[in-house]
Parts: structure tokens; sequence; C-alpha cells
């Protein structure tokens, strides 16, 4: 009896232990099934706010009131205010307004070949852009091309930060959508050439125009335009009114295809024997000299120009493909801010 009773004291030891465990286990579980359901509910949680950060705050910027009215302020001006502030710098903010019309039709036409060849054809994205950009960044394995149009770089001025990053990428296209939806391509046009750096505190191309060449925006020359194009993406660093040889290629270049596109008319012979020579050569440099001078005008203005913008087909010019000595997309306009 004493064996047995000691055995069966064992076993229901032995079974107590293991019933303890199994309750003391499923208490563990249950509790790290409730620890792993609030762990997903944060989760959840976080990444909500994540996607409407990323995809919803964007509908938040007030866009079609830009459809009637001029904004008093961007995005870039505040930045820059800021940098200048925290810098201890002096600073002089010029900007002028103008509308479309009161803008040499030189200057916009130089402006679209510089920065957006396809502007009225496209829907806010130049894909083939993009694509050239990308192969360019990945011959030369660095990302330094982008292929921003104007209505990006618009969206980007008027309320984005500068500063390179996903997520702002991600905004400035959803942003970009909604300014093609809302606003006519023209009424783009006339907001970039007003909102557009051109210069330390220079915003606009009226205070660009009268700044660098004392002069409104509806007198720019053919040349004065095809340098303020030149210098616009990298505004800070090049100066129209004293261009660099960098500057100077560039703008010889535009001049050009203005001229091959008969914008304008002029004596054109000695510039576009110099432009063939630079361009033939491959690609721009930086630090490449320049044996091209300004040309000497005789233009005949026309505002047929303007008029006729919308109606330019995509491929009246195509320099990579069609002219592939004139002037290379990814080299103009294309360069990441």
């Amino acid at each position: 009896m004493n064996c047995k009773g000691k055995a069966f004291r064992t076993l229901a030891l032995f079974l107590l232990l293991i019933i303890t465990f199994f309750r003391n286990f499923g208490m563990t579980l249950k509790f790290r099934l409730e620890e792993m359901k609030v762990f997903t509910r944060i989760l959840l949680v976080f990444l909500l706010v994540i996607f409407l950060y990323l995809f919803v705050y964007p509908f938040f910027f007030d866009v079609k009131h830009l459809v009637n009215e001029n904004p008093k302020t961007t995005a870039l001006i505040n930045y820059r205010i800021k940098q200048w502030e925290k810098q201890g710098k002096e600073f002089r903010m010029r900007q002028e307004w103008v509308p479309l019309q009161r803008i040499s039709p030189y200057l916009v036409k130089a402006v679209l070949i510089a920065e957006d060849d396809k502007f009225f054809q496209h829907e806010g994205f130049d894909l083939e852009g993009i694509k050239v950009a990308m192969e360019k960044n990945l011959k030369k394995k660095e990302f330094k091309y982008g292929g921003s149009t104007i209505s990006q770089q618009l969206a980007k001025n008027l309320f984005l930060t500068p500063r390179k990053s996903i997520v702002r990428k991600i905004h400035e296209a959803i942003l970009t959508v909604r300014l093609e939806k809302s606003l006519s391509k023209r009424r783009i046009l006339e907001l970039y050439l007003n909102v557009a750096e051109w210069g330390n505190g220079i915003f606009g191309i009226e205070a660009a125009s009268r700044y660098y060449f004392g002069k409104p925006a509806s007198e720019l020359s053919p040349w004065e335009s095809a340098l303020l194009a030149s210098v616009l993406p990298k505004p800070l660093k090049y100066n129209p009114a004293n261009p660099s040889p960098y500057v100077v290629n560039r703008a010889n270049k535009i001049l050009y295809i203005m001229q091959r596109r008969g914008i304008i008319q002029e004596e054109y012979a000695d510039v576009e024997e110099a432009t063939e020579d630079i361009v033939t050569n491959g690609e721009l440099d930086e630090n490449k000299d320049s044996t091209s001078a300004s040309p000497v005008q005789s233009v005949s203005t026309s505002q047929d120009v303007l008029d006729s913008l919308e109606s330019l087909p995509a491929n009246s010019f195509t320099p990579v493909e069609s002219e592939s000595t004139l002037i290379q997309v990814e080299s103009i306009g294309q360069e990441l801010d």
C-alpha cells in the first residue's frame, strides 16, 4: 500500500505539474495573442498615417483658386527666406507678375525648348524624357539627371521644398496631376514663368528681365531669352548677364533650335557654323570653353509665335531622334534641382 500510495501521490503531483504548466502556457499564449493584437493595431494605424501623408495630404493644397488668382507667395520663396534668415544674410525679394501676353514669345519658346519641349503634348509627365534621364544616370553611374516637366516644377515651387526625397516626388506627382486637371496649359506656363527662380531673391521673368537686362520681359530678344532659359536648372550658380562658357553653349543651342524651327528670322550664318562645331563634338561640358559669341540679331517679331505654341507637334523637332547633332534632351533642363 505504501508503494502504491507513493506512486499515486507521484502521479498526482506529476499531473498537477502538467495541468499547471498548460494553464500557465495558455495564459502566456493568451497574453501573447493580446500583445500581437495590440501590436497589429498600432502597425495598422502607423501604416494608415503614412498612407494619408503620402497620398491624401497633397489634396489639402488649394489648386483650383489658381485658375483666376495669383499666389501671394510660394513654398520655394518661403524656403529661401528661411535660409537667408538662418544664415543671417540680408535679402531683397524681386518679383513682379505679368500676364503671358506681356512676356516675349522668344522667352516663352526658349524656356519650353530648354525645360519641357513636349509641354503642350503631355499631361504632366514626359515619360520619354524620364527614360532618357534614367539611361543617362545609369551611363554615368550617378543620379544627376531628372525628367521633371514644367508642370512638375510648378507643383514643387508652389507647394513643396527643393529638398530631394521620395516623399516629395510622390507629393509632386499628385499635385502635378491636380494642376493639369484644374488649369489650362497656358495658365500653368504663365504661373511657372512668374514664380520660377532666376537668381538670389529673383523670382519671375519680369523681375529677372529688369534685373539682368534693364528691360521688361515683353522686350527680351531671342539671345537674351536663350540666356535666361539656359540658367534655369541652376539659377543660383549661373548669371545670364555674365554667362559662363557653359551657359553660352547652352544658349547657342537653344537659339539654333529656335532658328531651325522658324521661330526667329535673323542673320544666323556665323552662329549656325559655330553651334554646329559645338554640338557635333558631343555633350555639353561645364568646364568646356566656348568659341562662339552672342549673335548679331536682325529679328522680325511676331505675336503669332505665342499663338502657335499649342499647335506645334511634339515631333516638330526631336533633338535626340531626328537631329542628334544639335542638342541632347538630357543635357538641357534635365539636371536635378
